[in-house]
């Protein structure tokens, strides 16, 4: 049997490993990605996409799709003794240079399938019930030997398979897990109930606030119920959440979904190993549900490493350049977990029990990584944050920044009227956005960069700012 030869090997093709084969096909890059299942995901599993993550499906022509189908939400409410005492999504308000300001209510599945089926438009489709067997490598390449006895010669890997990894286990990589003992219920389905719905996360306070209500797509909502014991039923399930919305009730239509969790908590010592394996998602990070953040991080390692790949492999950046992304992510993955520790934890021991007003300052505390706006690389200045988005006009047209930016590239952006003159790389697209009317891209919102360049990441992070007069000096550091 012939070998075949590939850029990238993907082990895994839930939404982190699609994501890392649908932004390596737009950059032209050979991948092949296998997964045991079947079919992409039907149902179940994570519900919200963060507002960053809807920032970033723009930069890949994915959030037309998606959008319509979810559900706005931006508040997180309380309830306690029979009336909402607070509401609240004043973190939502505070965010500069973000349009989505909220959660996109949408199941997972919506976007497996939309990035599966187009990965099988682009003939890159999903080597489905195939596994991994065997990983050898040399100082060149990745030998892949896949349980039907094909095998892919690869320069790089990325082990994309959950908290299970074959990869990780298989180059030994430590995951230290931590469990603490919380177990919680999940239910999504078609609800009839007198409660008054609204579209907002809502924390019920009864002893504890082990009862949340998530609003949905379509006619579907989820309910997550903090339970005392791995033992239960469904209609002890169901009896815990009518106790929590007393005097209200409510029954299922239909159940869409039901499973249980026990919270885990770990991240992998290393996300980089040996040069050329890569973790990312769940392989090399787990945590409670709680904040939404599972699905957004592992989508930010797919966004944080493909174009890394890409400019190693097509523009011949140093391999240097790959080790940073264990160095970004990782303390991000920390972060998370920090994050959805603190809430989880909050749900079960509070020294006043107030659970639920607990959670939401929590949430309002911690709005930088739930929201994922305040996620950065590195600690202050421009660099290393995320350029704004706003509104500015290409010709007659009325667009947004993010609608410029090619994740295949650099952007540099020219914030002024100065003319220029110079060659740039051919890995940097240039973008020049006028404050005159008469110019064919200007900007009308307030826009912090005027008359700076603004070298811009294939993932809309700041590489590096100068100002007009030196912007030769921004490629010095533009594949550092």
């Amino acid at each position: 049997m012939s070998i075949k030869v590939a850029d990238i090997v993907i082990v895994g093709a839930g939404p982190v490993g699609l994501m890392c084969a649908y932004l390596g096909q737009l950059c032209g890059l050979r991948t092949v990605i296998i997964d045991k299942s079947d079919a992409p995901l039907a149902v179940g599993r994570a519900d919200a996409l963060n507002a960053r993550t809807l920032q970033l499906l723009e930069l890949v022509d994915l959030f037309v799709e998606l959008y319509p189908l979810g559900k706005p939400c931006n508040t997180s409410s309380v309830w306690a003794n029979e009336k909402f005492i607070s509401r609240q999504s004043s973190w939502w308000d505070e965010l500069e240079g973000c349009l989505h300001k909220h959660f996109l209510m949408l199941g997972q599945a919506y976007l497996e399938n939309l990035l599966d089926a187009k990965l099988a438009k682009i003939k890159a489709a999903v080597r489905r019930s195939t596994s991994i067997k065997h990983i050898e490598m040399n100082k060149e390449r990745c030998l892949s030997t896949l349980s039907n006895g094909e095998q892919i010669q690869s320069s790089y890997l990325i082990g994309a398979d959950g908290s299970q990894s074959f990869v990780r286990n298989h180059f030994k990589i430590p995951f230290k897990i931590i469990r603490p003992q919380i177990v919680w219920a999940v239910i999504d389905g078609i609800i009839d109930t007198d409660f008054p719905k609204v579209p907002e996360i809502i924390v019920f306070q009864a002893e504890t606030s082990d009862v949340a209500w998530i609003p949905r797509e379509g006619d579907i909502d989820r309910f997550y119920i903090r339970m005392d014991t791995k033992n239960f039923s469904l209609e002890e399930t169901i009896a815990k959440i009518n106790h929590a919305m007393q005097p209200h009730t409510l029954t299922f239509k239909k159940i869409v979904w039901f499973s249980q969790f026990s919270v885990k908590e770990s991240v992998a010592e290393i996300f980089f190993a040996h040069d050329r394996i890569f973790l990312a998602g769940d392989a090399c990070h787990i945590h409670s549900v709680n904040g939404g953040q599972g699905l957004n991080t592992g989508l930010a390692d797919a966004f944080n490493l493909m174009w890394k790949l890409n400019m190693v492999i097509n523009f011949g950046a140093p391999r240097t350049l790959l080790k940073s992304y264990e160095e970004e992510r990782r303390p991000i993955a920390q972060s998370v977990i920090d994050t959805s520790g603190e809430l989880v934890r909050s749900t079960k021991y509070s020294q006043n029990g107030t659970h639920a007003e607990d959670y939401v300052k929590i949430v309002q505390k911690r709005a930088g990584n739930i929201t994922g706006m305040g996620i950065r690389y590195g600690d202050k200045g421009l660099r290393g944050s995320r350029v704004f988005d706003f509104e500015i006009f290409n010709g007659i047209v009325k667009t947004r920044l993010y609608s410029l930016l090619d994740y295949a590239k650099f952007s540099l952006l020219i914030f002024g009227d100065h003319e220029i003159n110079l060659n740039f790389p051919k890995f940097v697209n240039v973008i020049q956005i006028h404050s005159n009317k008469n110019q064919i891209r200007y900007w009308t919102d307030r826009t912090p960069y005027v008359n700076q360049a603004i070298l811009v990441r294939p993932d809309s992070y700041i590489e590096s700012t100068a100002p007009l007069d030196k912007i030769e000096s921004l490629f010095e550091l533009s594949a550092s």
